[in-house]
């Protein structure tokens, strides 16, 4: 490569994405920029991360602040799809990639880049996430991970800042490896990667021990087609509905999960989430659509909602297939508008009310007491009918025995 061209590099602030910039200037006579974007991680504000990407080397420093853009564009879409990978996992880290992968090609076009660069392994999901990503929006792109491809270990890292004077922590290196997001947080490697171990509460932050005495906090939660938009009676944006989920749920342990999951290049990887929050919102969010959703799309739209978390999680975020999935995924949120009532407590969030004007619950068909509308002369006539192939079946096979 010539020293005219230029690389984006997605950017953490970490380590080895700061040693990165370094290595691949190096490795590829290449001009580094980096691109950090904040998607609810905390931690440093983005003006830290800045300055410490333009003294670890790189020529110019892309930092955004899409908070409420995850939180509307992709967490959003997210909880109408009740998306839950393997019915547990609610992509975490699958849903925040595609937003970095958004600004990384943005930098990219700005910056006149013909390359991206970003901090994955070569044994997990995130590479596929990334480079799937860049391909779909920007197929001009090249990719390259210089941790996969360009040789950058960690002890390599380590020596690479200390030779450097590179401003950032070396001598530490936390046991496990750690990626959050407003939406949830995710906690794997170290001792976790032994399945019997059991998670300790030390590796927690969002969510508080379940066990600990509290008293319960219900909550109501305000729908209007499918979008949270009241916390007890108080106008919120998406954002501040998972952020005040997220310390209200998580105050009584809600959203830990401990599981052993089916990763897309074929592993299985030990895995421990807490996403109370989105554990929260989703749980309410079920309970909506099964007050207004009529029975057949409902039965549909739970297969549709499982393939659009396996898209996701896969990284085909911006595939043909996904983006046709989110037309029916909306449309079929056009009725999903009320109000949830929820008690969170012991580790859970469990629904204890429901009201909307657009139920489907007709209190005089359900009732057994007086009142009653529903016509049981109806039934005999439908039984018979809906019973008739079965009864056939039955009838021919006692024939031949």
């Amino acid at each position: 490569m010539s020293t005219s061209e230029k690389i984006v590099l997605a950017y953490s602030g970490g380590l080895d994405t700061s040693v990165a910039i370094g290595w691949i200037a190096e490795a590829t006579g290449a001009e580094v920029i980096a691109v950090a974007v904040d998607v609810g991680q905390g931690g440093e504000d983005l003006d830290t991360i800045r300055k410490r990407a333009l003294a670890c080397g790189a020529v110019e420093a892309y930092v955004a602040d899409a908070r409420d853009e995850f939180a509307d564009e992709y967490c959003l879409p997210a909880l109408k799809a009740n998306a839950l990978y393997m019915d547990r996992y609610p992509l975490v880290s699958a849903l925040s990639r595609p937003v970095i992968v958004k600004h990384l090609v943005k930098a990219a076009q700005q910056h006149g880049a013909g390359t991206v660069a970003h901090g994955c392994t070569g044994k997990g999901n995130d590479q596929v996430r990334f480079e799937v990503g860049i391909t779909a929006l920007a197929p001009e792109l090249k990719c390259i991970a210089p941790v996969r491809d360009l040789a950058l270990t960690r002890d390599k890292a380590i020596d690479f800042a200390e030779r450097n004077n590179l401003p950032i922590e070396t001598t530490k290196k936390n046991p496990y490896s750690i990626d959050q997001n407003v939406w949830g947080r995710a906690i794997e490697t170290g001792f976790l990667e032994d399945i019997w171990n059991p998670p300790i509460e030390d590796i927690y932050t969002y969510t508080q021990d379940p066990a600990e005495p509290r008293d319960p906090d219900e909550v109501v939660i305000t729908f209007d087609e499918g979008r949270p938009v009241a916390i007890d009676g108080e106008t919120v944006t998406m954002l501040q509905a998972i952020e005040i989920l997220n310390q209200r749920a998580g105050a009584h342990g809600v959203g830990r999960l401990d599981m052993v999951e089916d990763r897309l290049v074929g592993i299985k990887s030990r895995e421990v989430y807490e996403a109370p929050g989105a554990i929260a919102l989703i749980a309410a969010h079920q309970e909506l659509e099964n007050v207004t959703v009529e029975r057949e799309l409902a039965r549909f739209k739970r297969t549709v909602d499982q393939r659009w978390g396996e898209l996701v999680y896969d990284g085909l975020w911006s595939s043909p297939l996904k983006q046709a999935l989110d037309g029916f995924i909306d449309d079929a949120n056009a009725h999903v508008s009320g109000e949830i009532r929820m008690v969170l407590h012991g580790g859970r969030a469990v629904v204890t009310g429901r009201r909307s004007g657009q139920s489907l619950y007709d209190f005089g068909l359900a009732t057994y007491d007086t009142g009653d509308t529903f016509d049981q002369s109806h039934a005999k006539g439908f039984i018979e009918l809906f019973g008739m192939s079965t009864k056939l079946a039955a009838v021919r096979n006692q024939k031949n025995g």
